[in-house]
């Protein structure tokens, strides 16, 4: 297993803590200690119980069937997501209540109450149903952070359709990979999207993504103009604003769902070059997001939470659309970057809009340290009374520049541990009960089992590092891998059996709070994006000049991880620097940008063992400058010697 080993020493030294002050324990939602040990008693009770904060069509007849490693969670209930997260409220006095607040990169926005939300919904639930979408069908999501983002979720959850949201961020060779999985015939776009004032080519790509495959239909939001340079293809494509105009304004009747019944697919990476296709489906995954609102952010009928997240990402499902609107809040959407116009532009929003939560990575954490507090400091920031971070671990340092600048001392900071997979919040404080640590996520939260095992599957104990490992089924797990149930089976319950295994390495302290130590597979989490090293290899061997490729994640101080590159060229290539761009920008192309390595090394070999399986272990030793570990099993040990002096070098 490799974990950062700068990180476990850390963690070591760390023993500054904060409790809960006695203003905020007193109107927690969640202020009882007990509720752990409660919990975990009778986690089918506790998960009930939870449940009941949203609306059924028709009650469970059991509360859990765990055949490992398959769960199903409200067995034989009915209900809909878009029904608990906009209809529900539009019927009583939320009504007029602003559901979303959504801020576009060059300044406009709008307000949705929840009664104009439903509307919407409904509309584009017309729409897509008068374009041949019915229950069970995918519909692929390609768009910027617009309103109409969650409104097509939304729209395909209340048909009973199933979304694949794909991240704005990805070029159309991964757009086309997630179409053909789900086997997708529909595909909503924009026809471009802002950022830091340039336009993403959203329509283009989807062009390029859509030959060949079995899209027939795709509808275009307009939001760029002229600038994006897109084009409409005759008996294709559609334009969104002409068929929301013509759209039937009828109520559309909310499709009632099986608890078990799919909601979304959402893709991730994983240790092989094909992405993942997490299958989530609507009760269990409901409860979780809902439970986690009110458990972990504390949220309140007066809350405004801001998540700086991407929707294309499980943590914008869960903490911009589903998590938020089930819960009755008002949620915070914004379409750009951070830094522009200027770097206070998070900080601008919360003092425009009042936030009262706010929900960002470690790695904006770490970059607005390296930008310095002034930019924070311009503005009025009251109105916050809660601060998390999601993504990867955070160090103490950034978590302590957060709580001082940010939340000026008053707010509890909520550093949460779970994953695509996990559906929601799974390790982190509840903020009226659990005392923090700089860097630690802290505790499991109620009903939700966690460990951190050995090779053999045995609790390690407090003072000891191991697997993190999930010993009990909880509502808003995966189901399965699209189309690969397999491929679910070995990847997360293979080590371990019955037992999940997320992928991350973890260290117990001597109060057995959790410490996340990071992947203990190939997988590389840049700014809390998870790039699976095959993805990135694949993409650079791909090129014309490239013979063979090794990449490894290496420690940075602002992205928690960068790509490093090790490649072999082919004869008569020329291994320079011009070719070291060109492979930057042909990953990013094949990818996205945010796979883009931060450092090609170009090597006329690559250390491997005799059986011929590249030895990442060493580069990344290599990399982070540390003592090479055992290279017996070298085929040619002088390798080694010969990439540490070029690395150097």
């Amino acid at each position: 297993m490799s974990v950062d080993p700068n990180r476990l020493d850390t963690l070591l030294k760390e023993d500054r803590k904060f409790a809960p002050s006695e203003a905020f324990r007193a109107q927690a939602n969640f202020n009882d200690p007990d509720i752990y040990d409660k919990a975990l008693a009778d986690p089918e009770a506790y998960w009930a119980e939870q449940a009941q904060n949203l609306s059924w069509f028709k009650p469970w007849t059991k509360v859990l069937e765990w055949n490992p490693p398959h769960a199903k969670w409200f067995v034989d209930a009915k209900l809909n997501a878009a029904y608990n997260a906009v209809d529900r409220h539009r019927q009583g006095p939320r009504k007029n209540k602003a559901a979303i607040i959504w801020e576009g990169e060059p300044g406009d926005s709008k307000v949705f109450t929840y009664d104009m939300l439903g509307r919407e919904v409904d509309k584009a639930a017309h729409v897509l149903t008068s374009l041949g979408v019915k229950r069970g069908d995918r519909v692929t999501i390609y768009l910027p952070m617009i309103p109409e983002l969650p409104i097509s979720m939304l729209a395909c959850a209340k048909i009973g359709a199933i979304h694949s949201v794909v991240f704005g961020g990805f070029a159309a060779a991964s757009l086309r990979d997630r179409i053909l999985d789900a086997d997708s015939n529909i595909v909503i776009t924009a026809d471009g999207g802002w950022r830091r004032g340039g336009v993403v080519p959203l329509k283009n790509n989807t062009d390029e993504a859509v030959e060949g495959t079995s899209v027939d239909t795709v509808v275009v939001v307009p939001r760029v103009g002229k600038a994006a340079g897109a084009q409409m293809v005759d008996g294709r494509d559609h334009d969104w604003n002409e068929l929301m105009a013509k759209a039937s304004t009828a109520p559309f009747p909310a499709a009632e769902m099986d608890a078990e019944d799919i909601l979304y697919l959402l893709y991730t990476s994983g240790t092989t070059g094909k992405p993942k296709g997490i299958v989530h489906t609507t009760g269990g995954y409901m409860v979780g997001v809902n439970t986690s609102m009110r458990s972990v952010f504390d949220l309140k009928e007066d809350d405004i939470h801001f998540c700086s997240a991407d929707i294309g990402w499980v943590t914008g499902h869960t903490y911009i659309v589903y998590g938020p609107l089930s819960a009755g809040a008002t949620t915070v959407m914004y379409e750009g970057a951070p830094d522009f116009p200027d770097r206070d532009r998070f900080w601008s929003i919360i003092e425009k809009y009042g936030a009262t939560i706010f929900y960002t990575a470690p790695t904006s954490i770490r970059t607005f340290m390296k930008w310095g507090p002034q930019h924070v400091e311009k503005h009025d920031l009251s109105s916050l009374r809660l601060l998390g971070t999601v993504g990867e671990p955070i160090n103490p340092e950034a978590w302590m520049w957060y709580h001082v600048h940010v939340g000026k001392e008053q707010c509890p900071v909520v550093d949460t541990w779970w994953q695509t997979e996990t559906g929601c919040a799974m390790i982190a404080p509840l903020p009226g009960i659990t005392e923090t640590k700089p860097g630690s996520a802290t505790r499991p939260l109620p009903g939700i089992a966690v460990d951190v095992v050995d090779e053999n599957g045995d609790s390690v104990g407090a003072g000891n590092g191991g697997y993190l490992v999930i010993k009990k089924p909880w509502p808003s797990m995966l189901r399965t891998v699209w189309g690969d149930d397999e491929r679910f089976q070995n990847t997360y319950f293979g080590k371990f059996d019955g037992t999940y295994l997320p992928g991350d390495g973890a260290h117990l302290d001597d109060d057995s709070y959790i410490w996340i130590l990071g992947r203990i597979d190939d997988v590389i989490n840049v700014s809390g994006h998870r790039i699976g090293t095959m993805e990135v290899e694949s993409a650079l061997v791909g090129h014309q000049a490239v013979a063979e490729a090794a990449v490894i994640g290496r420690s940075h101080d602002v992205k928690g991880q960068a790509i490093t590159a090790f490649v072999t060229v082919k004869e008569g290539a020329t291994a320079d620097d011009a070719l070291a761009a060109e492979l930057k920008q042909h990953v990013a192309a094949a990818i996205g940008a945010m796979a883009r390595p931060e450092e090609i090394i170009f090597t006329a070999e690559l250390p491997k063992t005799r059986s011929a399986k590249i030895m990442r272990r060493l580069l990344r030793d290599i990399a982070e400058g540390r003592v090479i570990g055992d290279t017996t099993t070298l085929a040619d040990a002088s390798v080694v010697e010969e990439l540490k002096k070029l690395y150097k070098d």
